[in-house]
């Protein structure tokens, strides 16, 4: 009850335009010995990924209910992630941001190495702590650095300060390398994957919908807003290597039998594409991008808890073994059905909007990135499609399915949720428009 109540009272704040009609800010307290100060930001894109974290925590929730074995230590994990994260959203310094991003890697180390569904969970498990632990490095010195040279942590403090050419480059290449784990760009991606088939079902709905969001979080904070003037330099690299992210990870999805293992390559590759709209440098593609970014954790969330479905009555997510399941569960094929058009961007989901609105503000940018992304978002819809196909269509693989039973109401009820979200927003983008608009204005203009 408590997270539902919590999470009533920061979506009345976020409809509430007078509320959030300028920036709001909290005092907590400060360290004098060191100089960091608690202060805490709350604007609608901050107070938009909180709702976020906290829709999605309520759907883990409901879709660990009848859970069983370190119950206590498994929700203890939940709401030590979910504290993690509302410090990286809403504070202000950047080291304060930087310990609770690392902290996010401790309660999701549990979850997968404790719960994890098959034999290779520990490993799965030291492969998101190692890779997350190699790659903050980069931006720990960028950080300590910023904070030497300028005798500030404060990120909005950087708005007004003048950097060097030359440390304003290295600094822009230390954060994005440090943060790019989490996005993943290819080849820092092989722990997502391998997480992603080991981990519980919930722990693939926190990765894929809120763990993801972490690094475009801190691209828009920091780096697209803070470091605007040498964004020209790196975009054709960026642009580079989201493109190849976006092929090779199209590819690998379409070469995969784990049901698992092909959306865990679908996030990648749209992750990937929001990259280019993020860093595009025009105001119309950054918000398509912050749409992607909703529309990827309400998708993709719904895809992973609905293979999860499958996983709990069947113990496989092998291709091979499915068939023909639009006889047996025809309320999860219809749910299933609604999810796979809006991973591919079919007009009408929330998907939609945020690959329209990149296409147009990256045509400012370079015709040829639109060729390029458009034929990369194709094989999205062949993979999506197939994996429909294999799954719901076909002849019924009786040797395996020996029982079957539909959605009960638990489940009917957050996927019917999911499936909301992800219809409304795409019929009714000004929603979220009209609300995200102007934080993102006031960042990309200055201070």
């Amino acid at each position: 009850m408590i997270f539902f109540f919590v999470f009533f009272c920061s979506s009345f704040l976020f409809f509430n335009k007078s509320f959030f009609g300028n920036l709001f800010f909290i005092k907590i307290f400060k360290f004098n010995w060191i100089n960091i100060k608690f202060y805490y930001l709350f604007d609608n894109v901050s107070n938009f990924f909180v709702i976020l974290s906290l829709f999605l925590l309520i759907v883990c929730i409901l879709i660990s209910w009848y859970f069983i074995y370190y119950s206590f230590l498994y929700y203890f994990c939940l709401i030590l992630l979910i504290v993690c994260l509302f410090n990286v959203f809403l504070t202000m310094d950047i080291f304060v941001l930087f310990c609770f991003f690392e902290c996010v890697v401790l309660p999701l180390f549990l979850i997968v190495g404790i719960w994890g569904s098959r034999d290779r969970k520990i490993y799965a498990s030291y492969m998101l702590y190692l890779y997350t632990m190699v790659g903050s490095i980069f931006a720990l010195f960028a950080f300590i650095f910023l904070y030497s040279s300028k005798g500030s942590s404060n990120f909005l403090f950087f708005f007004d300060v003048v950097f060097l050419n030359y440390y304003q480059f290295l600094l822009f290449f230390f954060l994005f390398l440090g943060f790019s784990v989490k996005v993943p760009i290819i080849p820092l991606h092989i722990w997502l994957p391998e997480a992603h088939v080991e981990a519980p079902t919930v722990g693939s709905v926190i990765l894929a919908g809120i763990v993801l969001k972490l690094g475009f979080y801190i691209y828009l904070r920091v780096l697209v807003f803070v470091f605007f003037d040498v964004l020209n330099f790196f975009m054709s690299f960026i642009f580079v290597v989201s493109l190849f992210g976006l092929y090779i990870s199209s590819f690998s999805a379409m070469s995969q039998i784990d049901v698992k293992k092909i959306i865990a390559y679908s996030s990648i590759s749209h992750m990937n594409f929001s990259l280019i709209g993020l860093f595009s440098g025009n105001l119309i593609a950054i918000l398509g991008a912050f749409f992607m970014m909703f529309g990827h954790a309400i998708v993709s969330s719904a895809l992973f808890s609905s293979i999860g479905i499958l996983y709990d009555r069947y113990k496989t997510r092998l291709l091979f073994y499915y068939g023909g399941l639009v006889f047996l569960m025809p309320l999860w094929v219809l749910f299933f059905f609604i999810f796979i058009l809006g991973n591919f961007g079919l007009p009408g989901t929330v998907n939609f909007i945020g690959e329209f609105l990149i296409f147009v503000g990256s045509f400012i940018v370079s015709n040829y990135i639109i060729l390029l992304c458009v034929v990369g978002l194709f094989f999205t819809l062949v993979y999506s499609l197939v994996l429909y196909t294999r799954l719901s269509m076909g002849l019924l693989a009786v040797l395996f399915i020996r029982f079957f039973s539909d959605l009960c109401r638990r489940e009917f009820f957050y996927l019917f949720c999911l499936c909301f979200f992800a219809i409304m927003f795409g019929l009714f983008p000004n929603i979220l428009f009209d609300y995200s608009f102007s934080s993102l204005y006031f960042f990309f203009w200055g201070i």
